[in-house]
């Protein structure tokens, strides 16, 4: 069974925070984060807003963008590591709200390569044939859970959604993928509400994302490398074939460094870490999704997405963009 993605909506909260917001309380300013993250602004959620409230609303973009039918939906998957509540899943919150009929749910934790490991499971479960149009959405309200304190840390992230259809097709446009993970750096990068040691290292169990981002960007950097160009080789491809790279939007630097080393353009990488932050399992959707609204990705574009983080773990896959946007 062969899969295409044809459809594509994307969600931010209304309140947009500045670099200045950081300025008011932590020394450090609007040049210094710039240069070192790439970071213009990123959005928030109110108090009362949560992550399935950002699916809901990316699915939304995703009907009236796409002129998308919800109703023969027959799975739907969330990435994301900020759920509302453990149980029930955010996917069961998105089916009640589309009084989606006869359709799976679950969620999925691979932090910031959620959405891409959601497109992977997507894929395998059309080619099972025991589903046919399935629902990938990824999504993070990260403020929620940001340590505001840490000037090296608070800086980064922001809160979004991106959903993506999924569907069997008689053409194929999602082609093979790469995974990987090395669970010995979790200790590097998490969030946890309870008193466990990882790998024998004590850690802060506030609920707040902990991050040594030194260690983190130097795997990030070496990580990308080596699995883009196994994942350009497992598609039979040479770097020239594909047009655009859409890596998850962590860092511009690293980013930078990666299209260094690979002899990629940075025009070729497209980003939504500049006005959006880092958003986590959402930073590809949105990136996408606005080099579609500016006309830079056009129908037939070869594309590689990759994510990377906590675990941490990576996920790339290579597909044809066949997104129809329709515009407001």
């Amino acid at each position: 069974m062969n899969a295409s993605i044809n459809s594509i909506g994307i969600y931010h909260p209304e309140r947009e925070i500045t670099n200045s917001y950081f300025e008011t309380y932590l020394d450090t300013s609007d040049q210094w984060i710039k240069e070192r993250t790439g970071i213009e602004r990123r959005f928030f959620v109110s108090e009362n807003e949560y992550t399935s409230d950002l699916c809901i609303k990316a699915v939304r973009s995703l009907e009236e963008d796409c002129n998308k039918d919800l109703g023969d939906i027959d799975f739907i998957i969330v990435a994301t590591s900020t759920p509302d509540q453990t149980l029930p899943s955010v996917a069961s919150r998105v089916q009640a709200a589309f009084n989606i009929q006869n359709a799976g749910c679950m969620d999925i934790s691979a932090a910031c390569g959620g959405f891409v490991y959601g497109i992977i499971l997507a894929k395998g479960l059309i080619a099972a044939q025991t589903h046919r149009k399935i629902l990938v959405i990824g999504a993070e309200t990260l403020s929620k859970v940001t340590d505001f304190s840490d000037r090296s840390s608070c800086i980064l992230f922001g809160d979004g959604a991106g959903a993506v259809i999924v569907e069997a097709s008689v053409d194929n446009h999602i082609f093979n993928a790469v995974t990987d993970t090395d669970g010995s750096y979790g200790k590097d990068l998490y969030l946890s509400n309870g008193p466990a040691t990882i790998n024998g290292q004590q850690i802060i169990p506030d609920n707040k994302l902990h991050q040594n981002g030194r260690v983190v960007f130097k795997w990030a950097v070496s990580t990308l490398i080596k699995k883009i160009r196994e994942l350009v080789a497992a598609n039979h491809m040479t770097p020239d074939d594909i047009d655009f790279l859409i890596p998850h939007s962590a860092n511009i630097r690293i980013l930078e460094a990666v299209c260094r080393e690979l002899d990629v353009p940075m025009d070729k990488c497209i980003e939504s870490i500049k006005l959006y932050g880092n958003t986590s399992a959402a930073s590809i959707p949105i990136a996408w999704y606005n080099a579609l609204v500016s006309g830079k990705i056009k129908p037939g574009d070869n594309l590689l997405l990759i994510g990377f983080g906590g675990g941490l773990t990576c996920a790339g896959i290579c597909l044809r963009n066949n997104v129809d946007l329709l515009m407001r």
